[in-house]
């Protein structure tokens, strides 16, 4: 079975720092069959995290392919590279360019790129990055196979 990543909005009320509560809007992004699924985990992902009560105020399919996190703590962002697949047209031999999305979890927009570069080694096919740019994105939750 194919699973999608799920961007998932969810609101509640933290205390900040100051010790007063504030009403916040996070952003999520895990993986999930369907868009039951990515409500039921993102709730049981979120409820050790949060005292009070909390609600799902969205959920979409994401446009990421793939993601790749990072163990280093300082690594606490993430962002989106936006890549361009090449490959050349048989018929005609110009270069076409196919857009993919990635998600890295890096320290920032030059250790994003640094990181992915890293995990493409070895690819087979071109690939040119056409942007990277950071992401509200606060965790993701992947399976865990």
């Amino acid at each position: 079975m194919m699973h999608n990543f799920f961007e998932c909005k969810i609101k509640y009320e933290k205390v900040m720092e100051d010790g007063t509560n504030k009403n916040v809007s996070e952003l999520y992004l895990l993986d999930a069959l369907s868009f039951t699924e990515a409500e039921k985990r993102i709730t049981e992902e979120m409820k050790p995290y949060i005292s009070g009560g909390f609600s799902v105020q969205a959920i979409k399919i994401s446009k990421y392919t793939e993601v790749f996190p990072c163990s280093d703590d300082k690594s606490d962002k993430w962002y989106k590279v936006k890549l361009n697949i090449i490959t050349p047209d048989e018929k005609t031999g110009v270069e076409k360019k196919q857009a993919m999305y990635n998600l890295v979890q890096a320290k920032s927009v030059g250790d994003a790129r640094t990181r992915f570069d890293v995990e493409m080694q070895g690819t087979v096919f071109d690939y040119e990055i056409e942007s990277i740019s950071e992401t509200k994105i606060i965790e993701v939750y992947q399976f865990k196979y």
